[in-house]
């Protein structure tokens, strides 16, 4: 018996409790979790797209608006491992409708503050309310909806992570070119936390606080992992800038963040009720999944930070400019989760080959990417951003799939804060990583081209002026950085390819089965 086959289970856990059909009620509760997870992930991207424009609105400088970003990112990871815990505990819906007000009332407040430090404190604050709402959607898709449409759930929770990045880039232009109002980039939220918020209160029934949690859960893992992630994510987050290990902020960062994150997983791994459930890594499809996750988050920077970062600095592209080639990607996956899950649910179907196919479709828009030149516009990435627009939903959905049928209904909260954990931690370690490696090829190649423009220049009767000669390599080193970006993350989504199909194959579920289930099951929910 392998780690991924359960006691009394031959076929996948993850699938052995469907619950009934959901009523209408439901439904509308989980639309609400939905848009919620969705205005959570906007928030974060359009922040961090639109911080020129705050910058320049509010007056500071460069480096110290740069922690604007930091902050938020430090309490959105902050939040995420302890989510679940605090939504079961306190109730989910009363515990999704506090953080949604509080998201909206801090949106409200920020553009007025002037203060940096005020400012820096209540977007910290912004990234924990935040930073909870998406893996609640996870944990809401596993327990409300049936077999069926578990998928489609599922469809809708890796949109966190294909349409919402890509879509920010249209939202940011239309805050600071559109309408010209740059507070919008933080009131832009409040719409949709008003609708999410009514949907999950009408549709969710409030619960009683389950006060005795509170005696057993691990308070001291807590109180070390909140440093532990927070130091983390400023050396990731800043690390670009600082320079690394050259500063004495990165490094301490870096040093105590990563000793105490070891102690927070020691106590979480012993203590009899834990915030994550470290146990469960053991089995092949999660453990080996988590890696995948990761390393897919680094590989998906292909499809959204690489053509905006060339068009926004070879270019002098604005956000609204840029947005098209965000559109590409981000309009399709309001429909083709749902279809790669349509095809999961096919007997014939294996979602390794699914995750292998989409993998490969994005190392082939990176192999496109890989030809970029300094004369490219955006008009040249449209057969690179269609090929992610395909390629991102068949391998995110694939992924959750083989993912969530090795779990329990009952571990649910425990791989929503495991996955969203490291889908925060994932996306902070591919840009740093992007970052630092573009910075550094691109060193190399102005050192390239200034040492072969010096031995060429002796050869020419009028060699150009150092000026001038200047201006072409500071054009031209960050485009061959760029796509030696591309041909990199390429590179890695094919060595992905094997350890995809190393994972367990997961057969699609007896739907007939499960709808009788439901069908038998459903008069008691009546």
């Amino acid at each position: 018996m392998t780690t991924d086959t359960l006691p009394g289970r031959s076929a996948a856990p993850g699938f052995q409790a469907a619950p009934a059909a959901p009523s209408m009620r439901a439904m509308a509760g989980l639309l609400g979790i939905f848009l919620a997870a969705m205005m959570a992930g906007l928030n974060n991207r359009v922040g961090a797209l639109a911080l020129a424009d705050v910058r320049g609105a509010l007056g500071f400088d460069l480096d110290d608006a740069s922690w604007l970003s930091t902050a938020y990112t430090a309490g959105e990871l902050i939040a995420m491992p302890f989510a679940a815990w605090f939504a079961i505990t306190l109730s989910l819906r009363r515990f999704h409708l506090w953080m949604v007000g509080s998201c909206a009332l801090l949106a409200v407040l920020l553009p007025f503050i002037q203060d940096l430090t005020l400012l820096l404190c209540l977007r910290f604050l912004q990234g924990i309310s935040s930073g909870t709402l998406i893996p609640i959607l996870m944990m809401a898709a596993l327990k409300f909806l049936p077999l069926q449409i578990r998928l489609h759930g599922l469809a809708l929770y890796a949109m966190t992570a294909t349409f919402a990045p890509n879509l920010a880039i249209w939202l940011a232009g239309q805050w600071t070119d559109g309408i010209f109002d740059w507070r919008w980039v933080y009131w832009q939220i409040v719409p949709l936390a008003i609708v999410a918020g009514l949907l999950v209160n009408w549709g969710l029934s409030l619960e009683a606080i389950q006060w005795d949690r509170f005696r057993q859960a691990n308070w001291f893992g807590m109180a070390v992992g909140i440093p532990a992630l927070g130091s983390i994510t400023v050396a990731l987050d800043q690390g670009v800038r600082l320079d690394w290990f050259n500063s004495p902020l990165i490094t301490v960062a870096l040093l105590a963040g990563l000793a105490l994150l070891f102690v927070y997983l020691l106590t979480e791994w012993y203590h009899p009720s834990p915030f994550l459930k470290l146990q469960i890594l053991g089995r092949r499809n999660l453990g080996l999944g988590c890696i995948l996750f990761v390393l897919l988050l680094i590989v998906l920077l292909s499809g959204s930070q690489l053509p905006a970062s060339y068009l926004g600095q070879i270019q002098d592209y604005r956000s609204m400019q840029t947005a098209p080639v965000g559109l590409i990607v981000a309009l399709p996956q309001l429909v083709l989760g749902s279809v790669v899950a349509l095809v999961l649910y096919q007997k014939w179907v294996d979602a390794r080959l699914v995750f292998a196919l989409g993998l490969a479709l994005v190392a082939l828009a990176c192999l496109c990417g890989s030809r970029l030149a300094a004369d490219w516009n955006r008009d040249q990435f449209v057969v690179a951003q269609t090929l992610q627009a395909f390629g991102q939903p068949m391998a995110v959905v694939s992924m959750l799939f083989l993912i969530t049928s090795v779990v329990l209904p009952t571990e649910g909260p425990y791989i929503s804060g495991t996955i969203n954990a490291l889908r925060a931690f994932g996306s902070l370690l591919g840009a740093a990583v992007v970052g630092q490696f573009t910075a550094v090829r691109a060193r190399f190649h102005a050192d390239m081209l200034l040492d072969h423009a010096g031995m060429v220049s002796n050869s020419l009767a009028n060699p150009p002026e150092s000026s001038q000669l200047m201006t072409v390599i500071s054009l031209q080193s960050p485009v061959l950085a760029t796509a030696d970006a591309y041909r990199v993350l390429g590179v890695l989504a094919l060595l992905m390819i094997p350890l995809v199909l190393r994972l367990t194959h997961i057969p699609a579920p007896d739907l007939g089965a499960a709808s009788t289930d439901s069908s038998a099951s459903s008069p008691s929910h009546g």
